[in-house]
Order: C-alpha cells, then structure tokens, then sequence
C-alpha cells in the first residue's frame, strides 16, 4: 500500500526556504503547539476546512453537496457548522468563490512527486524541494522515499523541522537529504515548554547530533516579541549555536500576525498580541546573535 500523508499547501516559486527557486511541500501535523504559528492550519493531522467568510458568495451550492449539512443558509447568509464538518471537500469543489479549502488532502509519494517535477524547470540554479509542515519528519518514511525518488530526478533536497521528533527519524532521511532547515526557539526549557506545548531538550539534543553529520544545516529563528528578543534570551541561543559544525547560515524571521488562518479554522483567539519587529530591532537582535553565536546571519 503506498505511503500517504496529508499535505495542505504546496507553494511554488518559493525563494526564503532553502537556496534558489523552490517547491514547498506543506504536511499537516506538529508536535507543538506554539502560540505564534504561522501555519496553524499545519499543526492538526486530521483534515479540517478552513472558511474565508469574506470570500463567500452566498450561492448555497455548499449546502447541496455536504453530506452531513455542516452548511446552510439563514437570512440568506452562510452558516457553517463546524463540529459537523468530516472533512471531505465536497464542498469546496463546489464553491463559486473559493471561500473554503480543504486542508490536508492525502497524497502518495508518487503523487508528491509528480508535483515537484512541474516545476523542474526552474530548479537550475540550485533549486529544487523542500518538505516543511507542520513537521514532516513525523512522516519518516514518506519523506525518505519521496526524496529518494526526487535525487535519482536531479532534485535537491531540504526538509524544514522543528527538531521535536526521535533520532530515529533523522536517521532514516539523512542519505536522502540534502539540507535540513532547523527551527530554534529559545533555548531555557522552561520558557520553551510554556508557549510551544514541549521542552527544548530533544530539540537542542538532536540539534547537536544533526550538526555532527555533516550535513549543511540553517538555523532559523523566529523572533517573537516578549518571547525570545531580549537581551538574555538573544544570548542564550547564540551561545546554542556557537561551535556547532555544519551550521551554513542563521536565519531570523520577524514575527508576522496570521489572524486571517486562525479565523479560517475557527482558532481566531490563539494567536499572541504581538507587532512585528522593527527593522531596527531586528538589526540589533542580529548583531547580538552573531556576537554570541559566531555563526553567519542572514
């Protein structure tokens, strides 16, 4: 039976998730649960139907097909009952104004395979795939034989992870990849554990492990106000980083609000109160991090 797993977005011409022109593949499915995610619509394995109210048309055609009357219309508006939702898209193959998706359609290695290669053409500068998520690497087999697939095509490899999984599997995508994107949030336990669900402690382990396997590895940090941008924070993870081998780059993303997801799953009230960095913070944060890390920033 072939390998599946659920994947909710692939996003083409990509430039900011590995280097040159890239394919990303988005699995649904994290084992944290931090309180800025940016894919919130990742972290759920299961398939859910994000609805853009400000899209829909008020057609009705919904209501038609869904075969357990999770839409309706009253007052001549849409109503969706969530709770009553099984994910089954019908819905959104119908729909006039594109107002709902279906998140996490499943798809097999083949199939994931076929979708890289439309684009093929522009991997020559370097380009080529990268599996981010939510966490891919809770599919170990899939993205093993996926990127297998893809190397004997000519196609560099990236996975994009949070590092919350076991060694093992690392161990089982490691001869088939070719860069590993790694999230670093903070680097005290405690602190971690309180706004993403999990200690940092098999995170930075398998970090050090990774960093030892000669692999190429970006470290990439997202810089969250009153979580990991002050002073001490800044310096405890570029004392993390410092002297860890296979490190090419250190990435920082400035927090960015994603309200509009979080509503379109129904989730409008976990995202943080939080603005996004200034261009001069950012600067400032970068230049302590490279001081401490002795890394290379980006």
């Amino acid at each position: 039976m072939p390998t599946v797993v659920p994947l909710f977005e692939a996003k083409r011409f990509a430039v900011h998730d590995g280097p040159g022109v890239r394919t990303v593949l988005f699995v649904k499915g994290c084992p944290l649960r931090c309180r800025w995610c940016h894919n919130p619509e990742g972290q759920q394995s299961q398939p859910e139907l994000a609805y853009y109210e400000h899209k829909c048309r008020q057609c009705g055609e919904c209501v038609a097909v869904c075969p357990q009357g999770a839409h309706a219309m009253a007052d001549g508006r849409h109503v969706f009952n969530r709770a009553a939702c099984i994910g089954c898209g019908a819905c959104e193959e119908v729909c006039l104004g594109r107002a709902l998706k279906l998140m996490g359609r499943p798809v097999t290695v083949e199939q994931a395979r076929q979708i890289v290669l439309e684009d093929c053409e522009f991997y020559a500068d370097g380009g080529g795939v990268t599996l981010s998520g939510g966490e891919p690497l809770l599919y170990p087999d899939f993205c093993a034989e996926l990127f297998t697939r893809l190397k004997a095509d000519g196609i560099h490899c990236a996975l994009d992870t949070c590092g919350a999984v076991g060694w093992e599997c690392f161990e089982r995508v490691l001869p088939h990849t070719d860069m590993f994107l790694y999230d670093v949030k903070h680097a005290d336990q405690a602190r971690h554990c309180q706004y993403t669900g999990l200690s940092n402690r098999q995170i930075v382990e398998n970090l050090k492990r990774l960093a030892q396997c000669g692999v190429p590895v970006e470290i990439r940090i997202p810089v969250i106000p009153g979580f990991n941008d002050d002073p001490v924070s800044v310096r405890a993870l570029g004392l993390l980083l410092h002297g860890l081998p296979s490190i090419v780059a250190v990435r920082l993303l400035p927090y960015h609000q994603a309200h509009s997801k979080y509503e379109a799953i129904g989730c409008p009230d976990h995202m943080p109160d939080a603005d996004t960095p200034t261009p001069a913070r950012m600067a400032a944060i970068a230049a302590q991090l490279a001081e401490s890390s002795g890394q290379t920033l980006r």
